[in-house]
């Protein structure tokens, strides 16, 4: 009897197939990753050819990033539905398209109606290839390497796309840096067939088509008020659009709860560790892109490095993030509690916050270790919050996971841009000398600006201020960050101390085998 439970509980271990079907699902993570900020550098010359308008240019840029995060729930859960691969497959085509089409767009309406389809293809991708990862991967060893090279290879993306695109950009015209994504989504069409296992819920239920305009009614209205609160301000249209989306997320819930089949499950939320495992993702994800706000203009407008000069820097912090997965995965094999990992790895990002606490307006090297310990400290957490969540719901119900990880990391990142935008930006205005231009006491950009046209020492002062008065704004903005990160490593130590999850089924019943079994062993 012993010898059949054994054989029961210990669940089959990935091999070459599964591990190379990793690595395809990798190249779909990074190019959606990367899009987010590949138009970085393409943008001045997508505005010379199309002459687009202000607004216009503004969704050139935005609509990604919103159709990405408002379709998150409604992609994850037909996944779990229709299967997951198939889903994949869809996105991929989808995605490739959308690049043609973005590529070689002649008109300003026509790239931004691309942009929206790469959105609506990158929402399928992201919850699919963390879900499939959940299915293909079910020792919990494997599957914790696994997500964690899956955390690196997305963080890096958002690094890599400004690079590559500045590149692209310098040598070919700023199409190139759509095209870039064909060779890999027709690799996956070809090789995701062949290697990737199908997999959906055997029984979903009928899909509710009520919840799909509430769950992008409940996140698009906040993540774009929050998006444009740090530019602009607590102006009235970004409270009342967050507020907005609050009452539909009131509603979103209430449909999930009352609904015979929801989009996601409210039995989610009861397993052990999904819920701590959602709100502390999103309280690094906070941590993650706050600092990104400020270290990019940093570089650029106060170190004044040109914009691929300033890319091509903030790739060093990557180092840490190759490290920081694999460490946290091995402290818990090695038999550290995840809890202390995970709490260890917001005192670690603390630490970073509080090293770019102490940059002035010439300190290159402790900015880019700031950053390195701060990205490397979140992605340790990432990466276990993650394999905790996914482990936590059941396997059918892995895309619907997964959605909820990718939009918690979406409002995660522009509460971040909210919260801490606004102090630096409070900051800055109350450095800034009361005799500055409006304009230049409004931002850093507007500030260089003003400057270049005021002559001599003019000019220099004004730079020079507004150069100190940004970093001290940048300063406050870290000693915040600081102070939450802290802030989170004592309740996520208490909510996750003492948690083990169900691995599969299998394992369950095998446990209840052992229980009845007459020799109890």
């Amino acid at each position: 009897m012993r010898t059949v439970a054994a054989m029961t509980t210990n669940p089959p271990r990935a091999g070459r197939r599964e591990w190379t079907a990793l690595a395809v699902l990798m190249l779909p993570l990074l190019l959606v990753s990367m899009d987010v900020s590949v138009l970085f550098f393409a943008i001045p010359e997508i505005s010379a050819d199309l002459e687009p308008s202000g607004t216009q240019q503004l969704w050139i840029f935005d609509i990604y990033g919103f159709v990405l995060a408002g379709l998150l729930m409604t992609m994850g859960s037909l996944g779990d539905r229709i299967g997951r691969r198939r889903l994949l497959l869809v996105g991929a085509a989808a995605f490739g398209a959308a690049s043609l089409l973005a590529a070689y767009a002649h008109t300003a309406e026509t790239l931004i109606a691309a942009r929206a389809v790469l959105g609506i293809g990158g929402a399928t991708l992201m919850p699919s290839t963390m879900a499939l990862v959940r299915t293909m991967f079910t020792d919990p060893a494997q599957r914790a390497k696994a997500i964690g090279l899956w955390s690196g290879v997305m963080t890096a993306g958002i690094a890599l796309g400004s690079v590559m695109s500045g590149v692209l950009v310098e040598h070919f015209w700023w199409g190139s840096v759509f095209l870039v994504n064909l060779p890999a989504m027709a690799l996956l069409l070809i090789l995701g067939p062949m290697l990737l296992p199908e997999s959906k819920n055997p029984s979903p239920g009928r899909f509710d088509l009520l919840s799909v305009p509430l769950s992008m009614a409940a996140v698009l209205p906040v993540v774009y008020g929050l998006k444009e609160l740090p530019s602009e301000g607590w102006n009235v249209r970004y409270v009342v659009s967050i507020t907005v989306g609050l009452l539909f997320a009131a509603l979103f819930v209430h449909r999930q709860r009352t609904a015979a089949s929801p989009m996601i499950s409210p039995a989610l939320f009861r397993g052990h560790g999904f819920t701590p495992a959602v709100v502390l993702n999103l309280v690094s994800a906070f941590g993650m892109m706050g600092s990104s706000y400020f270290t990019t203009q940093y570089l650029q407008s106060v170190l004044d490095k040109s914009a691929l000069e300033a890319a091509l820097w903030a790739l060093l912090p990557s180092v840490f993030i190759g490290f920081a997965a694999p460490l946290a995965m091995r402290l818990v094999q090695l038999g550290v509690e995840r809890a202390y990992v995970v709490a260890g790895g917001f005192v670690v990002a603390a630490c970073g916050y509080a090293l770019l606490a102490c940059a002035g307006t010439d300190s290159l090297w402790l900015v880019l270790a700031a950053c390195g310990v701060m990205a490397g400290g979140i992605v340790a957490v990432m990466s276990q919050l993650t394999d905790l969540a996914l482990s936590s719901a059941p396997v059918e119900k892995a895309g619907a996971a997964s959605s909820l990880m990718e939009t918690g990391t979406e409002f995660g990142g522009a509460l971040s841009m909210a919260v801490l935008g606004s102090v630096g930006t409070a900051v800055y205005h109350h450095e800034m000398p009361a005799s500055a231009p409006d304009a230049a006491r409004e931002t850093l950009g507007g500030a260089l600006s003003v400057a270049a046209r005021l002559p001599g020492s003019a000019g220099e002062a004004l730079a020079t201020a507004a150069r100190e008065a940004f970093t001290d704004g940048m300063r406050g903005a870290s000693i915040a960050g600081a102070v939450l990160l802290l802030a989170a490593a004592l309740p996520a130590a208490r909510a996750l101390r003492g948690i083990r999850v169900r691995e599969n089924a299998a394992t369950e019943n095998a446990g209840q085998a052992d229980s009845l079994s007459p020799s109890g062993v």
